[in-house]
């Protein structure tokens, strides 16, 4: 393997599938069957899970809601997917703990780093949920932030298309896919990887970033193997 501690992030989208909202229990089932093949590995598995399909707090502000208020309903929208996607892990034997910024003793363990990167050294999988537990931060900056702290190798950002273009290949046939990018670029470029907070705290910390798609079965584990798909945000170009 190339990697031996990985964060994954997913978008609340993602879980949504075609129906567009809520969570599907196919998606969920497509995800969990990949989770578990990579844990099998040996691969250290830590996973932030936006919550876009429940409720987004920047789309609560733009109608009229305070927006920390917004942010806040977001984070309790990441409590329910990250409990979800605990739930169709556990079904297929998959060890689990959910660790939320925000305490809710009942379903979650509070976040606590060692107490994370210990779940880790014990092959369990960590769901991060509840965001920073600050309002005006993003799932994205909240995937860069931990990371970094359970020393992540990289962050690998399941998309559902396959890596980062300078413009929407749903849209756009002429779309110019890229293999590789500096952070730098990403910013200049404006492109809608990742939020520019999360790009920065990586750029600053050297964490990679790979983009791929989620969709197409055992890309996880080709990404976790150092295979060449998707598109890297890195430093060392």
């Amino acid at each position: 393997m190339k990697y031996k501690r990985v964060l994954i992030k997913l978008s609340g989208e993602a879980l949504a599938g075609d129906q567009g909202h809520g969570i599907s229990g196919e998606i969920l089932n497509k995800i969990s069957s990949e989770i578990k093949t990579l844990q099998q590995t040996g691969c250290e598995i830590a996973i932030v899970v936006g919550g876009g399909n429940i409720h987004r707090g920047v789309a609560g502000a733009t109608s009229g809601m305070d927006r920390a208020t917004s942010d806040y309903m977001g984070m309790m929208a990441t409590v329910i997917n990250s409990l979800a996607l605990q739930d169709a892990l556990e079904r297929k034997d998959v060890y689990t703990r959910v660790l939320s910024a925000i305490a809710m003793q009942e379903v979650a363990e509070p976040y606590i780093r060692r107490r994370a990167v210990r779940h880790l050294e014990k092959k369990r999988v960590v769901i991060f949920a509840a965001g920073t537990g600050n309002p005006y931060f993003t799932t994205d900056t909240t995937a860069a932030l931990r990371a970094n702290e359970v020393h992540a190798e990289v962050i690998m950002k399941a998309t559902k298309v396959d890596g980062i273009y300078d413009k929407d290949p749903m849209k756009f046939k002429d779309a110019k896919k890229f293999d590789t990018l500096s952070y730098i670029e990403v910013l200049n470029k404006d492109l809608k990887v990742m939020d520019s907070t999360a790009i920065t705290l990586c750029m600053d910390n050297d964490m990679d970033i790979v983009v791929f798609n989620m969709f197409e079965e055992g890309n996880i584990a080709r990404v976790v193997n150092g295979e060449k798909i998707g598109t890297v945000v890195t430093k060392k170009l």
